[in-house]
């Protein structure tokens, strides 16, 4: 059976994720002045609760604040139960290199899902 989630809902709820992470990073990182000045002190702290966020959430819940908001959640591909701390963990680092996020197999999985045994599921009623 192929994986039908689409990539714009995929980008959309990695774009949520990465601006809330940002507007955090920026109010608790980026001091004061103009955005731009604020900015650049902001980058390493966005990145560090970019990961935590998405690990965290992962694991524990099955699916980040942004994968809620689009009707996607993470689940362990042969089985379909929650993934495992190990593989949120993997699956967030390979995330986290981008470059495995925007590459997919026949089946529309990512090198980070292939790599850490899961998939994602649409969550919206009457979908599979």
């Amino acid at each position: 059976m192929k994986h039908q989630i689409s990539l714009g809902r995929r980008f959309l709820g990695l774009s949520i994720d990465w601006l809330m992470c940002y507007a955090i990073a920026l109010g608790f990182f980026g001091g004061s002045g103009s955005l731009a000045e604020r900015a650049p002190q902001a980058r390493l702290p966005h990145l560090a609760i970019f990961f935590i966020e998405v690990l965290l959430l992962t694991a524990f819940g099955g699916a980040t604040a942004g994968h809620r908001m689009v009707g996607l959640r993470v689940v362990q591909f042969g089985s379909g139960a929650n993934p495992t701390p190990l593989q949120a963990l993997i699956r967030t680092i390979l995330l986290s290199l981008v470059v495995t996020a925007i590459t997919y197999d026949e089946n529309g999985r990512g090198i980070h899902e292939r790599l850490s045994g899961t998939k994602l599921l649409d969550t919206r009623k009457g979908k599979k």
